[in-house]
């Protein structure tokens, strides 16, 4: 099958839960197919990075926009600039002129089978009418993730932009998933939200998986030491706001009941309300070469999450390194997971507390989560999941059934 994958921003180094998700179903799917990565970036120009992916994936094709990403300056002042817009800065801001020039021509021409569009911030950039078969991999309800951070926000300013770019988000979220032949979720969490967007039959579930060779291959007996962890890309504000929380409201509880926990806060370019938090107790490692060595050491994986959306790798990652993990149900949301079998699920400050505790101090409770969490893990394959991707990309390919998409929601999207 000849399959085009368009991504923005650049695939390598794999380290964001995204990044981890596209890059292996790719990796998977290019060993028995045709691909073709169009995977173009702003910031400052990456040689490194054009040749680099290329080893990976020899077909791909990079394009150098040189949108203004590099600072926190040029950030500010494109948002300013793109503030007018009808469409959320998320998806404008990913929108480039040369990729759509490059997309109507490739796809107006036929030369690939089925077309991937990953992520909903590359929406914008494909044609309002497509001639070649398209699906758009949601790996996120964008529109649920700016609600949520709307209502957690603490920075008013920031909470009254968050609360604009939700609101230009769920217009442009609807209008845009009806434009695809078939639009792939994460989860029926996820698939069940955009069931109110689109005909439900558009929508196929291919869920999250985990590397087995890496993470199961790094199992080790149970940890003896009191160390909790985290781990994240720290730059994400649903990570920000989650280790925030649980340091504030969380932590203080663990530690009056086990003087000897732990916290060590695992992730790249940890933000200062991050940072702040660090004291006898509390470790912020920024990047590290693999987390691997981090989950062999711990005895409790968290993820305090209250905002975000699609499914969390960390937990499966965690899980198949055979550990155990307390988590809130958003943290959890559209994972295959069982509260009490193979994760401890807490959505108050106390239980959350409580729940770690217990893990803490009961070694056999915590060998039996540790146990089911790992049997959990091995279903999770990725190449188990890029068959499934396979799978709704061939029926995509191979469907007889007419783009009946409404004229409307065309119209709507590309006036955006």
């Amino acid at each position: 099958m000849r399959i085009l994958w368009v991504k923005a921003g650049k695939l390598l180094p794999v380290d964001t839960g995204g990044k981890i998700r596209s890059y292996n179903i790719l990796q998977k799917l290019a060993a028995r197919n045709e691909v073709t990565l169009l995977s173009y970036y702003g910031g400052r120009r990456d040689y490194g990075y054009e040749r680099e992916i290329k080893n990976h994936f020899p077909r791909a094709v990079t394009i150098y926009t040189a949108a203004p990403d590099s600072t926190t300056i040029e950030r500010g002042l494109d948002y300013l600039r793109r503030l007018p817009q009808r469409a959320p800065y998320a998806i404008t801001k990913f929108s480039s002129r040369e990729v759509r020039q490059m997309l109507k021509e490739w796809l107006g021409e036929n030369r690939f089978d089925v077309a991937v569009c990953d992520f909903l911030s590359v929406s914008l950039n494909f044609p309002a009418l497509l001639e070649t078969k398209t699906v758009l991999f949601q790996h996120n309800v964008e529109s649920a993730l700016w609600q949520r951070q709307a209502q957690h926000e603490p920075n008013l300013v920031k909470r009254l932009l968050f609360k604009l770019e939700a609101a230009k988000m769920t217009r442009y979220e609807h209008a845009a998933v009806k434009r695809f032949h078939q639009v792939i979720a994460v989860s029926e969490h996820d698939r069940e939200q955009m069931s109110a967007m689109t005909d439900p039959s558009r929508i196929s579930v291919v869920p999250t998986g985990v590397d087995l060779k890496q993470y199961r291959a790094s199992a080790t007996a149970s940890a003896t030491e009191k160390l909790v962890i985290f781990v994240g890309s720290m730059d994400w504000e649903a990570n920000i706001d989650g280790v925030d929380y649980f340091c504030r409201e969380v932590w203080p509880a663990v530690k009056k009941s086990v003087p000897a926990a732990r916290l060590r806060i695992v992730g790249r370019n940890p933000h200062q309300r991050v940072k702040r938090w660090v004291n006898d107790s509390i470790e912020v490692t920024g990047t590290v070469a693999s987390v691997v060595e981090h989950y062999q050491q711990a005895a409790v994986n968290i993820v305090p999450l209250r905002i975000g959306g699609g499914t969390r790798l960390k937990i499966y990652e965690a899980m198949a390194t055979g550990k155990a993990t307390v988590s809130t149900s958003i943290g959890a949301e559209g994972l295959d997971v069982e509260d009490g079998r193979d994760i401890l699920l807490a959505d108050t400050a106390a239980k959350f507390a409580d729940s770690v505790v217990k893990l803490l101090a009961d070694e056999q409770l915590r060998q039996q989560i540790e146990t089911a969490a790992a049997r959990k893990a091995a279903q999770y394959d990725w190449m188990m999941i890029a068959d499934r991707f396979y799978e709704v990309l061939s029926r995509v390919q191979t469907s007889a059934e007419a783009f009946d998409s409404a004229p409307s929601a065309i119209t709507q999207v590309s006036a955006l």
